[in-house]
């Protein structure tokens, strides 16, 4: 059996994943069930698996601000849609036998625990899955910086940042057929290349902290694990 060479990932999920734009749900169970299958494939190699999922799916605090709306009080409204998204993947996960965790970086004790930086790691520790909600806790920060900020906290041994491309490339490939795919990058030569990996100040944590960075293809079904096996896979940005 093949070891795995990440024992501890932290996941990072757009919330735009989890929406079916033709039935026009925010979130759809089946997705959202395929999602937790994936995930729970993952627990199964002995990885211990936290995960940031965004808000796109129901509201982004940018957007709301385009809109007329303060832009505190929209990327408050953000980290609101990331809590949603966080129970209803918890749900997901519970649901085919995996032990989860939400923690938010907002107070809501009904709803699920604060964050605490000692019991999440014990969490971990345990075997539990733990959905880190409401981002940083604070306006002007995209989940981007929160993933990356408790991928430096937990001490995670690579942020897996699931996309709809199969790893960075030197323009858009959507628009551009010239461009060209990265398989490695230093954080140098992403900085120099001004690459949109992920907003300045989540990619400056994972420098600071020599955390790697895989960017990957989500909606390939087995990406998850291959990228846990170190399996050459999307792309990896890393010291």
């Amino acid at each position: 059996m093949q070891e795995n060479k990440y024992n501890r990932v932290l996941l990072k999920m757009s919330g735009e994943v989890l929406r079916n734009k033709e039935k026009g749900t925010s979130i759809d169970p089946v997705i959202i069930n395929d999602v937790a299958t994936r995930i729970k494939a993952v627990v199964n190699m002995g990885v211990e698996v936290a995960v940031v999922v965004g808000g796109g799916n129901i509201f982004r605090g940018l957007s709301g601000a385009e809109g007329g709306i303060d832009r505190s009080s929209g990327d408050y409204m953000g980290m609101l849609a990331t809590i949603i998204n966080s129970l209803a993947l918890q749900n997901a996960l519970e649901a085919v036998g995996v032990d989860t965790r939400v923690m938010t970086a907002i107070s809501m004790p009904q709803v699920a625990e604060s964050f605490i930086l000692r019991r999440a790691l014990r969490h971990l520790r345990k075997g539990r899955v733990v959905i880190f909600g409401g981002g940083t806790g604070n306006p002007y920060f995209t989940t981007d910086s929160a993933s990356a900020l408790r991928a430096s906290e937990i001490e995670a041994d690579v942020l897996l940042k699931a996309t709809k491309v199969d790893g960075v490339y030197s323009a858009d490939p959507f628009k551009d057929k010239n461009a060209v795919k990265y398989e490695t990058l230093t954080y140098t030569e992403a900085l120099n290349k001004s690459l949109k990996i992920m907003d300045g100040a989540a990619f400056s944590l994972c420098m600071e902290n020599n955390i790697p960075i895989i960017v990957f293809d989500f909606f390939d079904p087995d990406s998850i694990e291959a990228a846990v096996r170190g399996d050459k896979i999307g792309t990896i940005v890393s010291e």
